[in-house]
């Protein structure tokens, strides 16, 4: 695949290309591409048209299974000797695509900017009638700048992307990261009051292909955006999470959630945040996981799943086997191969131990990308519950996040019609209910055995699709307690980081600015939220 490696100053530098829509998002719209008058609701459409955020091979294959999911063993891969090496250029590629187009992303920084410009040059009446396309723009440049935070700390953000009144490119500041999460804290508060106290609007709704421009859904976006950051700065800055949470809580008419009404058996397509794949979409995974990471990680399934006897295993993974004179024999049980397995061991026996289920994962077509959904907002209440509120509210929150687990992933293998895949259904509702109630994820024990499995079982939720924020909870709760063998690696490798150092061309062509963060640039550096 083509990729541009531009530094994040040079984000407005080809204006003309800023859109980038897929090609059947081009008809919806007069002219996107158009230099002296971008379309601003063709330019949003374009924003949420993300393959970072799709279920997309190349995000899957190069970043996701191979530093966070890694780093969080969501995904499990070839033991080698630099397994937790970062490598440079699929992350210099991330980087890149944050902050400009042309590259498998959307270029979200980039996107904005030029929308920004536009809507200043708008006549007030124009401005209010674009209003809410630029209030949820804010919102998905958020979502995608908090990942880059939790990534790698102090990123370019105030002044990246600004052209000056003379049209010259001045290289980005470093925004130092705790100041970035209150700004995006305060930001989604105000975007949450506005989508709650508003209506929609005739361009807002064509061009929102991720809500269908519902006013309710994006406020229950921004204010679960709000909660899991508030979530992620509680364990460095506990008094201000904490007010700001039980205000949430306390009063959820004001400020909406993503939490599926608090029932099990919801919707996920209605209820949770997800980008539906586009109509003309044939694309799958299977590609990114046989060639990157398909086994079935040892803790989930082994440690927490199989002892639980959890009615998610039969979507998220397959038994396999192997073929036996002509004829597949399937393994009798499921089991995950050991995560200190070696190289040789893992290509010799993966065949008898399981793998990401077929239908749910590798072959599903209408996979859509996750950005948020009820049962990791019902885990955020139920640890806020549990530490600062009610014991019993926490595990109402916990046993509906669990059900909803359940939910979701069949919804995700039901999505797969067709093509000779089997979709499994449902399990009853008294196998839901004995999981939930009488196993090792029912919700008992001291409080820090509560939180310990609130932690887990989000962190299964998430699963390699979610990686990076499964990754970001591992650092901040230390849960689930992994295992990483450190025998044989390379000399400075031994163990995964706590960020990823910043791209070799971004500290190059950066250089100056570069400069004030390079004491932090190291992997062993802490993000601001980690205790």
């Amino acid at each position: 695949m083509k990729k541009l490696i531009i530094k994040a100053s040079f984000l407005l530098i080809a204006i003309t290309t800023v859109v980038g829509c897929k090609k059947d998002l081009e008809d919806k719209f007069n002219n996107p591409e158009k230099v002296l008058d971008p379309n601003l609701p063709g330019l949003f459409t374009g924003m949420l048209n993300n393959d970072r955020v799709a279920a997309k091979y190349w995000n899957v294959r190069t970043f996701l299974t191979q530093m966070p999911g890694v780093y969080a063993q969501t995904s499990y891969i070839s033991n080698g000797n630099t397994i937790y090496q970062q490598s440079d250029g699929y992350s210099q590629q991330y980087w890149d695509d944050f902050y400009s187009t042309g590259g498998n992303g959307s270029g979200v920084m980039a996107q904005y900017r030029v929308m920004e410009l536009k809507y200043n040059s708008l006549s007030a009446a124009e401005q209010a009638n674009q209003k809410a396309i630029m209030q949820a723009a804010k919102v998905v440049l958020i979502e995608q700048a908090a990942k880059m935070v939790d990534l790698w700390g102090d990123i370019p953000y105030s002044a990246a992307g600004s052209l000056n009144s003379t049209s010259t490119i001045n290289n980005p500041k470093y925004d130092e990261q705790k100041a970035l999460y209150t700004t995006f804290i305060a930001d989604l508060a105000s975007a949450g009051t506005y989508f709650n106290t508003n209506t929609t609007t005739a361009a807002f709704s064509k061009s929102d292909i991720l809500l269908k421009g519902s006013m309710n859904m994006w406020a229950r976006y921004a204010n679960s955006l709000r909660l899991r950051l508030l979530m992620r700065i509680s364990k460095t800055d506990e008094t201000t999470a904490r007010t700001a949470v039980l205000a949430m809580l306390g009063n959820q008419t004001t400020t909406p959630l993503v939490d599926g009404g608090n029932l099990g058996t919801y919707n996920p397509a209605t209820s949770d945040v997800l980008l539906q794949t586009l109509t003309n979409s044939t694309s799958d995974l299977h590609d990114a996981f046989f060639e990157g990471a398909w086994y079935a990680t040892d803790y989930a399934l082994n440690t927490v799943m199989l002892p639980a006897n959890d009615p998610r295993i039969p979507v998220i993974y397959d038994k396999f086997g192997r073929t036996v004179s002509g004829k597949f024999v399937q393994n009798a049980d499921y089991k995950a191969m050991p995560v200190t397995f070696t190289t040789t061991q893992q290509e010799n026996s993966f065949a008898d131990y399981s793998v990401l289920d077929s239908a749910t994962f590798l072959y599903n077509q209408k996979l859509p990308g996750i950005l948020i959904t009820a049962s990791e907002v019902n885990f955020l209440k139920a640890e806020a519950y549990e530490r600062w509120g009610s014991t019993a509210d926490a595990k109402t929150a916990y046993d509906n996040a669990l059900r909803q687990s359940v939910t979701f992933y069949h919804y995700l293998n039901n999505l797969n019609q067709g093509g000779g895949f089997k979709n499994v259904a449902a399990p009853a509702t008294t196998v839901v209910d004995t999981w939930v109630n009488t196993s090792t994820a029912t919700y008992a024990g001291a409080s820090a055995a509560k939180l310990a499995l609130i932690y887990n079982q989000k962190w299964i939720h998430y699963g390699v699709l979610q990686s990076t924020e499964a990754w970001s909870e591992y650092r901040r709760t230390g849960f689930p307690v992994l295992t990483f063998p450190t025998a044989g690696k390379l000399s400075g490798f031994d163990t995964p980081p706590t960020r990823l150092i910043y791209p070799a061309k971004e500290k190059t062509l950066n250089s100056v600015n570069y400069q004030a963060v390079q004491s932090k640039d190291t992997r062993k550096t802490k993000i601001f939220w980690m205790p």
